[in-house]
C-alpha cells in the first residue's frame, strides 16, 4: 500500500493516540479524514447520524471508541461503525482494542468476523495517562489515588502505539495480527509516582484505594454518577493483576523494543507538566 492512493479515516484523531497517528500519516504523504465532533464531516459516537458521512468514500481506518473500549456498549458500536465502512467500501481496519476485558473481546470479534483486512492493536495503559490523561491533576495536586492496589502495569508510550497503527494502516505484512503492546518492565503505580517525583523533585505519593471510594471522588469533582461509576470499573479491573505481563508486540510489529516508561519521564519532566497545582 503505498501513499496518496486513498483517504485514510483516524476516529479519535484529536486524542493522545490518535493525533499522533495522524501526524505520522500525514508524513507519509496519507491522505488523512480526522474523526472527530468537529471534524469535516464531523463524527460522534454518540449520534449514529454521522457515523456514515465519516466512512464514505474511506478506504481504511483507524477504529478507537470513546470514552474507551472497555466503556459499556462499546462492542455494539464499534459494530456498527465497522460494518457500516465495510459495506461503504473500506479494504482496511485497525482497532485499538485493551488487554484482557470483556468488551474489548467483543469489539474485536465485531472487526474479525468482518470481511475486511483487520490488525488488532491491544496496549497496556499508556504513559500519557499520567500527564494528559486522567492521572495528571492529581499528580499536580501531590496525590495519585486510585483502585489499583500494588499491581503493577507495563506502561506504554503513545508513540510506540500510534507507529504500530500507521504500520497496520499502510504496510503489508500486518493483516491478521494481533498485536498486544507493552513496555519493556513492569511498573507498580507507586514506582511510577516515585519515578516522576525522582525527575521533578516534588513530593509525590500514590495511595491505593477502594473502587467505591474512587468513584465517590469522581462525583465529588463533578463528574456525574452515570460515568463515575463504569469508570471506577474499568480502573479497577484494568489494574487487578490481570496485565501484569509483557508482551511482545512492539517487537514484532516494527522490529525495534518499546520505549522505556523511565526515558519518557526524563523527556517530559522538564515541560513543567507535572509542577505543583
Amino acid at each position: 500500500m503505498t501513499p496518496n492512493e486513498h483517504t485514510t479515516l483516524v476516529l479519535g484523531g484529536t486524542g493522545r493516540v490518535g493525533r499522533r497517528v495522524t501526524r505520522r500519516l500525514i508524513e507519509r504523504g496519507v491522505n488523512v479524514r480526522v474523526g472527530s465532533r468537529t471534524g469535516e464531516p464531523p463524527f460522534d459516537w454518540e449520534d449514529p447520524s454521522t457515523w456514515a458521512g465519516a466512512v464514505a468514500g474511506v478506504k481504511s481506518a483507524y477504529l478507537m471508541y470513546y470514552p474507551e473500549v472497555e466503556w459499556p456498549g462499546a462492542g455494539d458500536a464499534i459494530a456498527a461503525v465497522a460494518r457500516l465502512a465495510v459495506d461503504a467500501g473500506v479494504d482496511r481496519l485497525v482497532l485499538l482494542s485493551a488487554r484482557n476485558q470483556d468488551e474489548a473481546v467483543r469489539c474485536e470479534d465485531a472487526v474479525t468476523s468482518l470481511p475486511v483486512e483487520w490488525t488488532i492493536v491491544a496496549p497496556a495503559s499508556f504513559n500519557q495517562n499520567f500527564d494528559e490523561g486522567v492521572f495528571l491533576e492529581p499528580l499536580r495536586h501531590g496525590v495519585l489515588a486510585l483502585p489499583a492496589g500494588d499491581n503493577a502495569d507495563p506502561f506504554i508510550d503513545a508513540g510506540d502505539i500510534a507507529d504500530v497503527v500507521v504500520a497496520a494502516l499502510t504496510e503489508d505484512g500486518h493483516v491478521g495480527e494481533r498485536y498486544e503492546l507493552t513496555g519493556p518492565r513492569l511498573w507498580t503505580f507507586a514506582e511510577g509516582v516515585a519515578e516522576i517525583a525522582r525527575a521533578t523533585g516534588r513530593e509525590l505519593r500514590y495511595v491505593p484505594i477502594t473502587r467505591d471510594r474512587f468513584a465517590d471522588a469522581i462525583v465529588d469533582d463533578g463528574a456525574p454518577r452515570e460515568f463515575a461509576e463504569p469508570l471506577a470499573t474499568l480502573i479497577s479491573e484494568f489494574f487487578d493483576g490481570r496485565n501484569s505481563s509483557l508482551a511482545d508486540g512492539v517487537e514484532r510489529a516494527l522490529n525495534r523494543k518499546p520505549r522505556d516508561f523511565a526515558d519518557w519521564v526524563a523527556e517530559i519532566a522538564p515541560t513543567g507538566v507535572w509542577d505543583a497545582a
